[in-house]
């Protein structure tokens, strides 16, 4: 009786999958996409010094990318842009950060270092919804004032959609994105609104003037009329303006 082992049938989920694991598998285009959290769209040479490679190197290494699917590519001329594919590819580097810091975090090479990682714990965007403490903490505010729930996934109730219209706020439900959904931090190790509603109340603090973009602008801080606005809106006590920080990512 034959008992070599037989070969496995054609898998094309896996082959995609190995596929996918490939694209990140790398430290510079792990840390491209972790610039493009920030939700913006960055040239080729931005990436470049960002990560301290070549402008070969980096063109290589986004072509790699933008086939995969996980970024897009958008020409303006002479110049080239690239952003994350859409929220599922920022939903995804997202949630493999979270795993890939178990334990304790890693010392800060220098004191730039230190406050820039502090800053982003502090408050920052992921993609187009905010993190770090900040959307830890508006999540957490309206799930105890009963317009958010968490129990059987996220979802707003009625006194959550009437608190956002009440706000002015205006929802997208027309679209295949999910209204509201949770996104591990990987700071904080808990989820945050993302979502349609999640992008929309981002846009809002930061148009309204309660929240403003510094440094390289990924890293968020609540300003003076944001620490009324978060009081009067959700009954969050802030401290006070977020103070300033070194750029960078």
């Amino acid at each position: 009786m034959d008992r070599s082992p037989r070969p496995r049938p054609h898998d094309s989920t896996a082959v995609r999958l190995a596929a996918l694991a490939a694209l990140l598998a790398d430290e510079t285009r792990a840390s491209f996409c972790l610039a493009l959290l920030d939700g913006r769209a960055w040239t080729a040479g931005e990436l470049a010094r960002y990560a301290g490679v070549a402008p070969s190197t980096a063109s290589e290494h986004l072509g790699r990318l933008v086939a995969g699917g996980l970024l897009a590519e958008e020409r303006q001329g002479r110049h080239r842009y690239v952003r994350l594919a859409d929220e599922r590819a920022a939903h995804l580097v997202e949630e493999l950060a979270s795993q890939a810091v178990p334990g304790e975090p890693e010392r800060p090479r220098s004191l730039r270092a230190a406050s820039v990682g502090s800053a982003l714990a502090r408050g920052r965007t992921c993609y187009d919804h905010l993190a770090g403490r900040l959307g830890i903490r508006i999540t957490e505010a309206m799930t105890v004032r009963g317009l958010l729930r968490q129990d059987t996934g996220f979802a707003l109730t009625e006194a959550g959609l009437e608190w956002f219209d009440a706000l002015g706020i205006r929802l997208d439900r027309s679209g295949r994105r999910p209204l509201v959904r949770g996104c591990l931090d990987w700071t904080e190790r808990r989820p945050h609104l993302a979502g349609a509603a999640g992008a929309a109340l981002c846009a809002h603090v930061l148009e309204a003037g309660w929240c403003e973009r510094f440094g390289s602008g990924r890293a968020v801080r609540v300003t003076s009329a944001g620490v009324v606005a978060l009081s009067e809106a959700l009954g969050l006590l802030m401290d006070g303006p977020e103070p300033s920080s070194p750029s960078g990512d």
